[in-house]
Formats: structure tokens, C-alpha cells, sequence
């Protein structure tokens, strides 16, 4: 960044008064431009006993599969997101349930977060950013093929819980996170 947004003056990097980082500031106008994480929310659509994931049209990781998940927009909640960036790349309409995934990925300046959503029927299409779409059973799963670490740790952790009867007996479930270190793919 080299110019103030608000008024077009050149900025400097500098510790404002009452913080303890540097950040780009307009000496100019007094703006502190803030550069902070950026959110992608997604889903885990569930229909019976499989999960709808979606191979990517569009880099990074072009031709593999995902989850539903995107960067949040502005007003609007991290489940309003998540159900948004499910219909938009994967033409579902899901009933977003809780929270199941938080994982930060510090090196790419992202946090994801993945909902457990509820696909009252089976229908689906790709959008503009999904070649395909898919439901698969646990044993189908192109492990292999998987996009992200995100991704494939939120499965992992999804699979397990329920072959552990999690979602079954009504047991609370507490959120899963992680940090993604840098030498993972993301």
C-alpha cells in the first residue's frame, strides 16, 4: 500500500500512538489502514450418509476437490456465508446447522470455518467455480485429490466423529481447530 484510500496521500509504515504493531498510516489525514485475517466460511453438506464436495474450476488447486467454501462478505454472518458459497458453487440449498471447524492458517492471512449443513434433497449443480459436483460415501473419498489441508482435516475430523456416533446420540459437540502450518498446501 502507497496511498491513502480516504485521500490519496502517500502513507507511511509506523506504530501509531496506542497500538504496538506497525501499520500503514496517513499522515495527512490521520487513517490507520488496518490489514487484518480474511475469513472463508463453507459447509459440510450432508444428504443421508454422504457429503457433497465440489472439484474446482478456478486456481489455486484447480481440478481438485473441496468442500463449499469462500471469503466472507461484508454484512453478512459466517453461516449466511457458508450457505451462500454452498449454492453458489455447488447449487445446494443446505440447512446450516453448528459450527464444526475453526482452522487458522496463519501464513495465508486466512481462517476457515466449516458448518455441519443439512441438504434436505439431493439436488446440486456446479457453479461458475466448480467443474463438477458429488456426493460421496466416507470410502469414496479422493483423499488424494483433496484441495486444501483445511479441507481434508475437516472431513478427517468429520468421518471419525461420526463413526464414533457423535451426531447420533445428540452429544454436544465442541469446535475443532487447528493451526495450518506453513509448509502445508493450502
Amino acid at each position: 500500500m502507497k496511498f491513502c484510500s480516504h485521500c490519496a496521500a502517500p502513507i507511511t509504515i509506523r506504530v501509531p500512538a496506542d497500538d504496538t504493531r506497525e501499520r500503514y498510516v496517513c499522515d495527512a489525514c490521520g487513517s490507520i489502514h488496518y490489514q487484518n485475517p480474511r475469513n472463508v466460511v463453507g459447509s459440510i453438506p450432508i444428504y443421508g450418509d454422504q457429503v457433497l464436495l465440489c472439484r474446482r474450476a478456478i486456481e489455486p488447486r484447480h481440478g481438485y476437490w473441496t468442500l463449499p467454501a469462500g471469503f466472507m462478505e461484508l454484512g453478512e454472518s459466517t453461516g449466511a456465508g457458508a450457505a451462500r458459497e454452498t449454492l453458489e458453487e455447488a447449487g445446494a440449498v443446505v440447512e446450516i446447522g453448528p459450527l464444526y471447524s475453526l482452522l487458522n492458517v496463519p501464513h495465508a492471512e486466512q481462517v476457515h470455518l466449516f458448518y455441519l449443513a443439512l441438504m434436505p434433497t439431493p439436488h446440486f449443480k456446479a457453479g461458475e467455480e466448480s467443474l463438477e459436483v458429488a456426493l460421496f460415501a466416507e470410502k469414496d473419498i479422493p483423499w488424494s485429490e483433496i484441495a486444501f489441508p483445511t479441507v481434508k482435516q475437516t472431513l478427517e475430523w468429520f468421518f471419525a466423529d461420526r463413526a464414533a456416533g457423535l451426531f447420533e446420540n445428540s452429544v454436544e459437540l465442541n469446535v475443532r481447530t487447528r493451526d495450518i502450518s506453513r509448509n502445508e498446501k493450502i
